[in-house]
């Protein structure tokens, strides 16, 4: 099937307050890779969230005391639905987000496995018992140290996880008992109404869950509105800062953008290397926040290392996100494609070399390595969000550690080594949330802590990681004697 005739539903009304609303305005959802519209949806107004979120607020008073049994179950349905549907997810994804057919089954099966995490976690997570007989005035006290769920939780995700990283959100909050209103990408929000549909189908109360597609100004009431306990934002730094800025006294978990390098030492396997660096650098044409953007390689194996990287390059098949071998499909829209190609362009202005590809046909942007780079341009020095990847040769892996760091973000970074002295010094120097041995820093698996610091975020997610942002700490001190 290919990406313009993926199923997809003619319209979608959005799933607000317990209801289908035919809301006044409609959007088309287009295809990015051919233009087509795949589906038009309806736009939510400052009514609707309000609607929306009083909703939550009403449905959390009941939802809070589900036992952890029947969220289990819920969240184990969900999971087994996912499973069911999951041709009909990937060709939606394909259709809506232009995501390379590999990649979308990949996703739907990462959705299953956060969904069955979550309900694993449901049951084990709790609290502790502290014993409080410290000094002779508190003798016989003991305190019982509680989690519980902070509310109603304001989720906005991004297009390019447009079903997992919607999973990311959902399911660690079901598990621990809160609502969520969920604001979808706008370039790919199909997704996320056919989940919603799946938690429906589990049991999930409707009233607990809305989703709604809307401008910017009304998605903005998440991070504004008392009710809203936490915001979950998945997105751009600029973006998550500034909701960040006007959230007021609420929590906030921001999973933000990043630069990733990798570092190849020269002990490393350069083929393996190679092989990982392309893939990270240019699967999904590099709309992945923890794509391999920098690349710092020991002088003495850079040659041999960057003939094997354009290789590997080389040989990945880009164009048409249906085709099963397609590693590099299409920008998500011709504005990020524009994007991209400005930044290229400024970056061969300011003496840099394009070592690979360059090209562009329409949406789709050929594989581009760039030599020559610094720090300054925007290819290194900002998240390029697409299939541009800078190397460059360093002179020791302390070299590389700091070029790494030379960086206002700091989301994963990936060291490729077998030297246990150069990976004990990779985990304490490198700033970064995350670093990966031997693999591209493009790794992520869905139980580990997953979060950057400086510019790339605030708090982690990973599903029991989600859990802990989404609860509060209740003491309860009883005086038995």
């Amino acid at each position: 099937m290919s990406a313009t005739t993926a199923a997809a539903p003619k319209h979608r009304a959005l799933p607000i307050a317990g209801e289908r609303r035919a809301t006044q305005e409609a959007a088309p959802i287009h295809n990015p890779y051919d233009g087509s519209v795949v589906a038009t949806i309806g736009v939510g107004t400052a009514a609707d969230m309000d609607d929306a979120i009083a909703a939550a607020v009403r449905a959390f008073r009941d939802f809070r005391r589900w036992p952890r049994h029947k969220r289990k179950a819920l969240l184990l349905d969900v999971a087994t639905r996912l499973r069911d549907r999951r041709a009909e997810f990937v060709d939606l994804m394909i259709a809506e987000s232009g995501k390379p057919r590999i990649y979308a089954g990949i996703e739907v099966d990462r959705a299953v496995t956060t969904f069955t995490l979550a309900a694993e976690e449901c049951t084990r997570f709790g609290g502790e018992v502290l014993p409080l007989d410290l000094a002779p005035a508190t003798e016989g006290y003991t305190a019982i140290v509680g989690r519980f769920p902070v509310g109603v939780v304001g989720a906005i995700s991004p297009f390019n996880f447009p079903l997992n990283l919607v999973a990311h959100k959902l399911a660690p909050a079901i598990a621990v008992g809160n609502c969520v209103v969920l604001k979808p990408p706008p370039q790919a929000p199909l997704s996320a109404l056919l989940l919603a549909d799946v938690c429906y189908a589990a049991g999930m109360p409707p009233e607990a869950l809305s989703v709604i597609h809307c401008p910017v100004e009304v998605a903005e009431k998440l991070a504004t509105d008392e009710r809203i306990a936490l915001l979950s934002f998945t997105g751009s730094a600029a973006v998550g800062w500034h909701l960040k800025s006007i959230a007021g006294k609420k929590r906030v978990v921001l999973e933000l953008g990043g630069n990733a390098a990798a570092i190849v030492a020269s002990d490393a396997d350069l083929a393996w290397a190679a092989k990982r660096c392309a893939l990270g650098s240019f699967a999904q044409a590099g709309q992945v926040c923890i794509k391999v953007q920098r690349i710092f390689v020991e002088q003495p194996v850079f040659d041999e290392f960057g003939a094997l990287y354009r290789n590997e390059t080389a040989n990945l098949r880009t164009g048409d996100p249906a085709l099963a071998d397609t590693i590099v499909g299409p920008m998500i829209d011709s504005r990020s494609a524009d994007r991209v190609s400005a930044w290229l362009d400024e970056a061969l202005r300011g003496g840099a070399t394009v070592l690979a590809g360059g090209a562009r046909q329409g949406n789709v942007l050929q594989p581009t390595i760039l030599s020559g780079t610094t720090s300054t341009m925007k290819v290194e020095a900002e998240e390029v969000f697409g299939p541009i990847s800078t190397i460059a040769p360093v002179s020791s892996i302390e070299e590389g550690f700091a070029r790494a760091n030379e960086s206002r973000y700091g989301l994963q970074a990936g060291v490729f080594t077998y030297d246990v002295r150069t990976i004990a010094k990779a985990f304490e120097e490198l700033e970064v949330g995350g670093v990966i041995i031997n693999d591209y820093p493009t790794l992520r698996v869905d139980n580990f802590p997953y979060g950057g610091v400086k510019d790339s975020g605030f708090g982690r997610e990973g599903v029991r990681y989600a859990m802990e942002e989404m609860t509060e700490y209740k003491t309860l001190v009883v005086k038995y004697r």
